[in-house]
């Protein structure tokens, strides 16, 4: 391994079998999908056996792709839709998981905290038990929790930990609430639109760029001005739509410390996570910097191969690939 590009991916799912039992039990209607998709067969083949091996045949697979190190973090809709007592002894149960997963492969394995988001002090205190205890490097939150975003002051705790232990959160997709989905993706076209549209077609990373918008807007990033978050998937559209953010939404309007796109390039970092798109990467490269983007893969949701494949292809200069690779990752989460 020694001999090829080093390679760090940051949005990498697993699971446990009461996560699988709980809140990950829709995962299940992905087998419907495969039915009616025979493309996703081999991707999504034994899911869930897949997502909760967070050993030997998670590390074969990541050689035969040329992966180093995955950071792993429990698979959407993680503990964000879970109340009280319920969230907290998931995400405490969910990292110790992964902790023992990484102790047994430690220069392969790292990990991201799951955490309580519902209970925000007790959901800051696993998130530094994570980082103390185990070494984790940050948290990942799937986005809103049952409709509430993180610009709602009652989350700010979890900011404050986060910036005071020097860890980034991962903003990542979740479906959004059903209201939305109602006006927005129900209409004239069958059930699957509806639901891909919903989710991975479109929904998803609408939805996220939007909370990223709200924390922004929030002026959370004044009020922890070191906090790092990271978003996935090219950045959710929002590169596309960072010079618009700007031109509409002056300082003078927002009332914010510095304009919309200082923010996205100062406060935010972007992977790919299964994006292989040339187009949409070299927008994100031209509006935020080759310093600010990271390699993932989303596995087991996307290809590792095809996503080590895009790295390896990519139109940059090799100081600009081993950044992407793996050096912007380092300089983030200390290693």
């Amino acid at each position: 391994m020694s001999n090829r590009l080093r390679t760090i991916t940051l949005e990498e799912h697993y699971a446990t079998s009461d996560f699988m039992d709980g809140p990950g039990r829709d995962l299940r209607a992905i087998s419907a999908a495969v039915r009616l998709n025979p493309q996703l067969s081999a991707r999504f083949a034994n899911l869930a056996g897949r997502l909760t091996d967070v050993g030997e045949k998670r590390i074969a697979e990541m050689d035969a792709a040329g992966i180093d190190v995955q950071v792993l973090s429990l698979t959407s809709p993680g503990t964000e839709q879970l109340l009280g007592e319920e969230a907290v002894n998931l995400a405490r149960s969910s990292n110790d998981f992964l902790a023992k997963g990484i102790e047994r492969n430690p220069t392969r394995l790292a990990g991201f905290a799951a955490i309580p988001t519902a209970v925000p002090d007790a959901a800051a205190d696993e998130l530094e038990r994570a980082v103390r205890n185990y070494g984790f490097k940050g948290a990942l939150i799937n986005g809103h929790c049952r409709g509430r975003y993180l610009d709602d002051k009652f989350f700010w705790p979890i900011f404050e930990r986060a910036q005071e232990l020097g860890v980034p959160i991962y903003l990542h997709p979740t479906m959004p609430p059903e209201q939305v989905v109602q006006a927005y993706f129900v209409g004239n076209f069958p059930r699957e639109v509806t639901r891909q549209l919903s989710i991975a077609a479109w929904g998803w990373h609408i939805e996220t760029a939007v909370h990223a918008i709200r924390i922004i807007s929030s002026g959370a990033f004044d009020e922890y001005p070191k906090l790092q978050l990271i978003v996935g998937h090219l950045g959710e559209g929002l590169p596309f739509m960072l010079q618009r953010l700007d031109h509409n939404l002056p300082k003078e309007m927002t009332k914010l410390n510095r304009s919309f796109s200082s923010y996205l390039r100062e406060n935010i970092h972007y992977t790919f996570s299964g994006f292989n798109f040339v187009p949409p990467f070299l927008n994100l490269l031209m509006e935020v910097g080759v310093d600010r983007i990271m390699f993932s893969t989303d596995h087991p949701y996307a290809s590792m191969t095809e996503g080590r494949a895009f790295l390896d292809h990519l139109p940059v200069s090799p100081a600009d690939r081993e950044k992407i690779a793996h050096g912007n990752a380092e300089r983030l989460l200390g290693s």
